[in-house]
This record gives structure tokens, C-alpha cells and sequence, in this order.
């Protein structure tokens, strides 16, 4: 099935550009190039599209503006902002309706990655409520204990890119946006980063307050999710995977990137199970009373009660926002890596295993004999049944 991509942009010559460097995807994209807001609006009112990929600076409605009208209008299609590095403003005020941020001049195959890469989960979200309110996220929950540091530490006179780096890296949601900002290629960082507090120095921490204290990216956890899931619990469960992930994956001799993403993906395993409790509370209701009535897996309750896990929806939203394939393998991943199609012993396998012993070690510490749960087509082809108990023995949970 085609994808329907509208691209926006005042001028002319660059509409020309596009139209003639992406001609050979005419087979599988149904484009359509508009000269402004308005138009493209006009467009989608004839015409639904998968795909919008805007300019930010425009004249009568800038691509901000733009997109915070398609995010209300049409919230489940996936927003793409293309811009010079001399708009950080105007960015900025796109940061709660752009899924990704591409800069000008951006590279053919970069911009047909992006698309292609934001749209690749869909056919996982089969229910349609699921990718309206997942696409149209543009706030975070957070812990009211994190939130209340992060937002004391921003308002001091002394607050430092160390200690807020600190604070966002103990935080799921908060550690999801800023690695989505930081990598998104309009900031210009010539490498991948997988550490907030490093996204942080990136960022500088005029840009980190801009988005936390006036844009507002970030919210507390409503009353009815705290009570609905042990949220603190979870989030533990999710930073300690991550330390695991990553210690694993130095004692396999990864390299230093995938280590550093095995600890993001671990850490963002379950920020689809967040988002699920907070923003679909009387369906996670039904996922928790099927947990507790047939003794089943939470991942196995939520493909019963909304025909998609928790792990698929992480694994979407951060599709959308455009992090590294291992990530989002990490993520989508983490209870079935045999269906991952990445070769090797690689971040799906990895936050799988660390997955299942962060679990072990907390109600068996260094005593358990097997790992339930554990994916044994998956090890025994990666040839890895032997090192599950040297990793046991060899790290240092605390």
C-alpha cells in the first residue's frame, strides 16, 4: 500500500527539488507538494496523508504552526519539520507537535529513511485508538518526586547541566525526549548521543529549561496511573535493566555505542507500559485484573485486552521520533527477540536477557537456575545457553 506524503514549503525551486529527487519513489509514495500552511491544509480537508514534512519559516502560518493544526486535526499522521539551523527558535516552538526534526539541506536517502522508518511499526498498532493517542502524545509523564527536582534544580540560580543531566537520566519519559532532540539531525550533533546527561551538555541548558519550564513538555503522572500500576517500581525495574543491558553487553565485547544504547534501551523497555496506564486507564484496568485472574505475563494480557504489548507501542512512538534502529529493537523486542530480524546477539536479545534478570535477581538474588520467560529458540541460535550464568555471577546489582 502507498504511503501519502504532503511536503510544504513557500518556495518554489525547492518544491521542484523534491519533486524531482524523489520521482523514482512514485511507486510506493503518493506525493503531494503545497506552497504554504494554508494550502496544505486545504489539501488534507480533500485528501488524507500518512506523512507531512513541512518548512518551519513561511510566511502567514509558520511550520509550527502548521503542525500544531494537523496534530489536532489529524492527529494520527506522522509530522516532520525540515529546517535550517538558524531556526532554533522557531524550533523550539515545535517541540510538542513534531514527531522529527530534519535539517536543510537535507540528504535524499536521510529524508526517505525517515519516513519509511516512522511508518514502519503502524501495521504492529491494529487498533486504531492506540495510534491516535500515541501519535498525537505531545507531553511526558514523569514522577511527581523527579518532577519536583528537575523543576527546583531549573529554577535555581545554580542549576547546572551536571545536575539536571543527573535527574533526567533517572527518568524514563524524560530521557525518551531529550535523546529525540538531541539526535534529530537539525541540532547538528555529528555523532549519536546515548547519554541524557550529555544530551543535556549538548542541548545547553538554556534550550532544556525553554522546554521544560515554558513549552511544557513534561507532566506528572495523573493519581489514577499511580494507583493503577506501581509506577515507582517500574521505573526502577527499568533503570537497573538498563545498567544490566549495558554490562552485558561489555562482557560480549560490543562496542562502545551499542553498550551505551543497550543501557537506553533497557532503560525505555517499559515506556510503552507507562503510557499505556496513563493514557488508557479503564483498558489497563481489564490488563491487571487478566494478570491477576489467569496468573499470565502483562505483555501476554495486553495483546489479549488491546491487540497490541506494551513493548510495540514503546517501540512506535520512538520509531516516530526517530532513534536508532538497536533502540528501537531494544524496545520492541524485549519479550520476543526470535521475531527481531537484526542478526547476531544485538540489543533485542540483550535487554531480553537483562530484562529477565533484573526481575530473577530482585526475587532470587544470584540463587535462580533459569530465567522464565526466556526466549530459548533465540539463545540457543545465538549459541549463548552457557553465558547466562556467567553474566549472573559477574554482575553486581544494587
Amino acid at each position: 500500500m502507498k504511503q501519502h506524503i504532503l511536503f510544504v514549503d513557500d518556495e518554489p525551486n525547492i518544491l521542484k527539488g523534491l519533486q524531482r529527487s524523489l520521482r523514482p519513489l512514485r511507486k510506493c509514495w503518493d506525493m503531494s507538494f503545497v506552497e504554504s500552511g494554508r494550502a496544505a491544509l486545504e489539501k488534507l480537508e480533500e485528501k488524507a496523508c500518512d506523512v507531512i514534512i513541512s518548512d518551519m519559516r513561511m510566511p502567514e502560518m509558520d511550520g509550527a504552526q502548521l503542525l500544531q493544526q494537523v496534530q489536532k486535526s489529524y492527529p494520527m499522521m506522522v509530522r516532520i519539520i525540515l529546517s535550517g539551523h538558524s531556526d532554533q527558535e522557531l524550533i523550539m516552538k515545535s517541540v510538542k507537535s513534531a514527531h522529527q526534526y530534519l535539517s536543510k539541506p537535507c540528504e535524499k536517502e536521510t529524508l526517505i529513511n525517515a519516513v519509511n522508518r516512522a511508518c514502519s511499526l503502524k501495521a504492529l498498532m491494529n487498533k486504531k485508538s492506540l495510534q491516535l493517542v500515541i501519535s498525537g502524545i505531545d507531553t511526558m509523564p514523569i514522577l511527581p518526586s523527579l518532577y519536583s527536582r528537575i523543576m527546583a534544580e531549573l529554577r535555581s540560580n545554580s542549576a547546572s547541566t551536571a545536575g539536571v543531566g543527573d535527574i533526567i537520566s533517572q527518568d524514563v519519559g524524560m530521557t525518551a525526549k531529550v535523546l529525540q532532540l538531541v539526535n534529530s539531525s537539525f541540532f547538528g550533533v555529528p555523532r549519536h548521543v546515548a547519554s541524557p546527561a550529555e544530551a543535556v551538555v549538548l542541548l545547553g541548558i538554556d534550550v532544556v529549561k525553554t522546554l521544560i519550564l515554558s513549552i511544557e513538555v513534561f507532566s506528572e503522572y495523573r493519581q489514577r496511573t499511580l494507583s493503577l500500576i506501581p509506577v515507582s517500581r517500574v521505573y526502577e525495574h527499568c533503570v537497573k535493566t538498563g545498567v544490566i543491558a549495558k554490562k552485558i553487553a561489555e562482557m560480549e565485547k560490543k562496542d562502545k555505542e551499542t553498550s551505551e544504547n543497550a543501557m537506553i534501551s533497557g532503560l525505555l523497555h517499559d515506556l510503552g507500559r507507562l503510557l499505556l496506564a496513563e493514557n488508557f486507564p479503564e483498558d489497563y484496568q481489564e490488563v491487571m485484573d487478566l494478570v491477576k485472574q489467569e496468573q499470565c505475563g502483562i505483555h501476554e494480557a495486553e495483546l489479549e485486552i488491546l491487540g497490541v504489548t506494551h513493548a510495540e507501542i514503546g517501540g512506535y512512538l520512538l520509531s516516530l521520533w526517530g532513534l536508532p534502529d538497536n533502540i528501537i529493537e531494544g524496545v520492541t523486542f524485549h519479550h520476543t527477540p526470535s521475531a527481531c530480524i537484526a542478526e547476531g546477539f544485538d540489543l533485542c536479545g540483550i535487554v531480553h536477557v537483562a530484562n529477565l534478570i533484573e526481575y530473577h535477581e530482585r526475587v532470587q538474588p544470584g540463587v535462580w537456575e533459569n530465567l522464565v520467560g526466556l526466549d530459548q529458540k533465540y539463545i540457543e541460535k545465538q549459541g549463548l545457553t552457557g553465558r547466562i550464568f556467567l553474566w549472573r555471577d559477574n554482575l553486581r546489582i544494587s
